[in-house]
């Protein structure tokens, strides 16, 4: 009852989040009355920011910024007055090209009464030079209310791109009077070889490389599945799920990306089936892992009373894992919008922590009562199993400190073509620990000999020994003649049955 209450409210909050990003597209960046925020002595409205390639032999199409229907509106209770306001867009290493400040003072982008005291601006306007590295930016247009007026169009345009980098678009203006007043309307970008914002360019043919390997995984999967249909364990038809997951993973994925290259709109449904899908791969993932660290379908039958247990920490985990891909990844517009908040990557970073400790504590547990009860083989698989999991932790920790050195060193986003490689490298180190379980766990006609067998008492106390104490010879028994060449040969027989175990 507790857990259909719990997936009760897991979909309503799913559901919720769907409705409120169901109307937000990408490339084609919408604004739909965008309200004007105090920054500084200026009044600001994000426009969006997008990795842009200048065109190439390798891609010739045009690569464009275009403006289309951007109206601005205001309260008629400020239309006593005329008012200017800018749009200004900009390549990431020209920042410094925009506002100023006076004798070394706090920057400003509205010029203040000591710079219009100098001479290089006049008080009120906005603040900008030519960049000398890139002739002709930043490009700065603006729009003019006049009196009376409550609306101002800018006129439709596309800016061509030659160079290849992070571009920003802001509407600024620097009259407190105007602070209420709106942008509506949507400008498009276009990189050479498409819609697709330059950071997730890359994406696209990554996810069609893992598409690939997913297939040749599951040929050899599904082949050896087939051929040893007899012997499969419940453990490999875990494994079976997983590899499915996952080619429905990427396959959506690719498609996401190709649709959103091509048209420009992202396409949500496809985006939020491709997120369920990795999220559900995810936690069967996790909990695979745990299953088997438990030693489940290979030393023992079920988990017992702990299931419930297992069941409600994948449960958490994938809907805390839904909400934060939701927010990262639906309705996604620019290059800088895939930062979730801290308090959505807590919860997952926690649960992926408990799992983790959870894993190495069982499989701790497991390995000691395989060496005690001298169950060679599966010792020997385990171990195995063991080794890859402790080179994959130690790979996630040291690819987690350069991720943070990444983001703390990229705070403009300057390095927004090495960006995709910190998604791709989770990829494909969930990838190579599905493929090492798969080829451990691979079926085959001695698959049986992995499984668990009922004569096993896997549960049993860990004190009983290796060698049964021969028993208290009673009074008949001390005449008995040969009394230590039986007793050796009990110990032996023993010991023969315990390696065979």
């Amino acid at each position: 009852m507790e857990t259909m209450k719990f997936f009760a409210a897991s979909s309503m909050a799913i559901f919720l989040i769907l409705c409120f990003l169901a109307d937000i597209e990408a490339s084609v960046h919408q604004y739909r009355t965008q309200k004007f925020v105090s920054k500084g002595n200026s009044f600001v409205v994000y426009g969006g920011s997008e990795g842009i390639y200048a065109p190439s032999s390798r891609y010739p199409g045009d690569s464009f910024i275009r403006f289309e229907k951007i109206t601005l509106q205001r309260p008629k209770s400020s239309s006593n007055f005329s008012s200017r306001v800018h749009a200004i867009l900009f390549e990431v290493e020209d920042r410094e090209t925009i506002g100023g400040s006076a004798y070394g003072g706090q920057r400003a982008v509205c010029c203040t009464q000591d710079l219009a005291k100098l001479g290089v601006c006049k008080q009120g306007d906005l603040i900008h030079r030519q960049s000398t590295k890139n002739p002709g930016w930043p490009q700065v247009s603006g729009v003019s209310f006049e009196v009376d007026e409550l609306e101002a169009t800018f006129t439709s345009r596309s800016i061509q791109v030659t160079k290849t980098g992070m571009y920003n678009l802001y509407f600024i203006h620097c009259d407190p009077s105007l602070q209420d007043a709106i942008v509506e309307g949507k400008t498009i970008w276009k990189n050479p070889s498409g819609y697709l914002p330059g950071r997730m360019a890359p994406l696209m043919k990554f996810y069609g490389y893992m598409s690939l390997a997913f297939v040749i995984l599951g040929i050899f999967w599904f082949s050896q599945y087939a051929r040893s249909w007899k012997e499969i364990i419940p453990l490999q038809n875990c494994i079976t799920l997983v590899i499915t997951l996952g080619m429905f993973e990427m396959a959506f994925w690719y498609y996401d990306y190709a649709e959103f290259n091509k048209s420009g709109i992202r396409p949500v449904g496809m985006t939020v089936w491709a997120v369920t899908f990795g999220t559900v791969k995810r936690t069967v993932s996790r909990l695979l892992i745990l299953m088997v660290s438990m030693g489940y379908g290979v030393v023992r039958p079920t988990l017992g009373g702990i299931s419930s247990k297992v069941t409600m920490l994948g449960a958490t985990f994938f809907l805390a894992s839904e909400v934060l891909e939701l927010v990262e990844n639906v309705g996604t517009i620019s290059d800088l919008s895939g930062k979730a908040r801290l308090f959505l990557v807590l919860p997952v970073a926690l649960l992926d922590a408990f799992f983790i400790l959870w894993i190495f504590n069982s499989l701790s547990a497991t390995l000691n009562k395989l060496q005690a009860r001298r169950m060679m083989a599966k010792l020997d698989i385990y171990r195995k199993f063991t080794n890859a999991l402790v080179v994959a932790v130690i790979l996630s920790v040291g690819w987690i400190c350069y991720e943070l050195y990444f983001k703390a060193n990229d705070t403009h986003n300057e390095h927004w073509q090495n960006a995709w490689i910190i998604t791709a490298f989770w990829q494909v180190l969930s990838f190579s620990v599905l493929t090492v379980i798969c080829i451990l766990w691979a079926p085959s006609q001695n698959s049986t000999r992995y499984a668990y067998s009922g004569d096993e008492d896997f549960d049993k106390d860990d004190t009983l020994t290796l060698i049964k104490p021969a028993p208290i010879p009673s009074s008949d028994m001390r005449t008995d003649p040969h009394p230590l060449q039986d007793s050796s040969k009990l110990s032996n027989d023993d010991s023969e049955e315990e390696k065979t175990a």
